[in-house]
């Protein structure tokens, strides 16, 4: 989680640095300065901890808050806003605890941002580790001047009932997923998927066909203008180029350039060669960026009048990827009772309707585009985090 979260300040332009008890570096543009009395299994914080768990509090407690304050001071300058992940809410590091509180009660150091992904207090099997007293009682403290961000909803509310507070000071963020990494893109698609804001989709359709006539392009143009009449944020993806044998080629792809401005679905309708190739007609999507696109798409259309067999349905199979294509006898004989089905003559708006249905209805496309429009870092960090960064709370 530290990791991702410098990263994405790093990505966004912020100086990051992280502060930790071990680690190694994990990128070379954030600096990780390793403080050893901030680890958990530090020596002397384990001794200490034996004395905590004793119920004294020592000299040794006293002197550990001592010198981790005056490390924190060092380790901080020069700092606008600190994160810190579960300090001021467990209490495994009871004198970094203290020593945090010390600072923020002087006005000491920067900013702070309390990340509670866990509370002590809250925790039956802490409870018998824990005293009404000081240090203890920290952890139970809550300080004006620090923002507090919690994971969960049920996090808030045990947060709240803890400090006497009302829920609504406390930031829900929760944690989430680095999609490309999760899906294991390749760096070339997902820069493509970033500039042509791909995420952004819902549905993202995938027509994985080179442009000829026979593939009917028309039909998944004006279904996508369909679902954009419903203000559904649909993007078409159409990843090969025109087609080499046929000499009228071009002037297929003029037509369709014409009719996705005739509609005004310019931004929906993406024609994969118009960003990809090159000025010598290289085409350089490989197999693999092809993978990552039956991964990320969210159903593949398939519209064409003639097929003599559609290896895309194949593919789709073994991606788990829906398939909506065109009632001909070759993709019935593959699809079965497997897939949905549109006749050719089918007005586009009888086709949006059932992609919408099916949207409403399948469960595992409702919970992955939940997870794509609320749970992906970059949409966590742009909508909450970033304003937490700049003071905005």
């Amino acid at each position: 989680m530290i990791a991702v979260h410098a990263g994405l300040l790093a990505d966004h332009g912020y100086p990051t640095r992280v502060v930790a008890g071990r680690g190694n570096s994990f990128r070379p543009d954030v600096p990780v300065e390793i403080v050893p009395s901030l680890y958990s299994k530090d020596p002397e914080l384990l001794a200490i901890n034996e004395e905590l768990d004793r119920g004294e509090v020592s000299d040794r407690f006293r002197a550990a808050a001592e010198r981790i304050h005056g490390e924190l001071q060092a380790a901080l300058s020069g700092v606008d806003v600190c994160i810190v992940h579960n300090a001021f809410t467990l209490h495994f590091n009871l004198p970094l605890t203290a020593a945090l509180h010390r600072m923020v009660e002087a006005g000491e150091g920067p900013r702070f941002v309390a990340w509670c992904h866990d509370l002590s207090w809250k925790n039956e099997l802490y409870l018998p580790k824990l005293r009404s007293l000081y240090p203890w009682n920290l952890l139970r403290r809550p300080l004006d001047r620090v923002a507090y961000v919690v994971v969960s909803r049920a996090r808030q509310v045990e947060l709240a009932d803890l400090f006497g507070w009302a829920p609504e000071r406390f930031h829900i963020i929760p944690a989430g997923v680095d999609v490309a990494a999760q899906l294991k893109l390749e760096p070339e698609t997902a820069e493509l998927v970033r500039r042509l804001g791909l995420l952004e989709a819902n549905p993202l359709m995938l027509a994985p066909v080179r442009i000829t006539k026979r593939k009917n392009l028309e039909l998944a143009i004006r279904i996508t203008h369909a679902l954009k009449l419903r203000d559904v944020p649909a993007r078409l993806l159409v990843t090969g180029p025109p087609g080499p044998h046929n000499v009228h080629s071009d002037d297929y792809v003029d037509e369709l350039r014409g009719l996705r401005s005739q509609l005004g679905v310019e931004r929906e309708v993406v024609l994969l060669f118009e960003h990809t190739g090159t000025p010598e007609g290289d085409y350089p999507v490989s197999d693999r960026m092809m993978y990552d696109l039956y991964s990320l798409s969210d159903l593949l259309l398939f519209t064409s009048e003639q097929e003599g067999f559609g290896i895309p349905l194949l593919e789709a199979g073994l991606f788990r990827l829906p398939v909506f294509c065109s009632n001909i006898p070759p993709l019935r004989e593959i699809g079965g009772d497997a897939v949905c089905y549109f006749e050719l003559a089918d007005d586009p708006q009888v086709v949006a309707r059932r992609l919408l249905k099916w949207m409403s209805e399948d469960c595992v496309h409702r919970l992955r585009r939940k997870v794509m429009d609320e749970y992906s870092w970059e949409k966590i960090f742009g909508n909450q985090i970033e304003s937490l960064v700049a003071g905005r709370w």
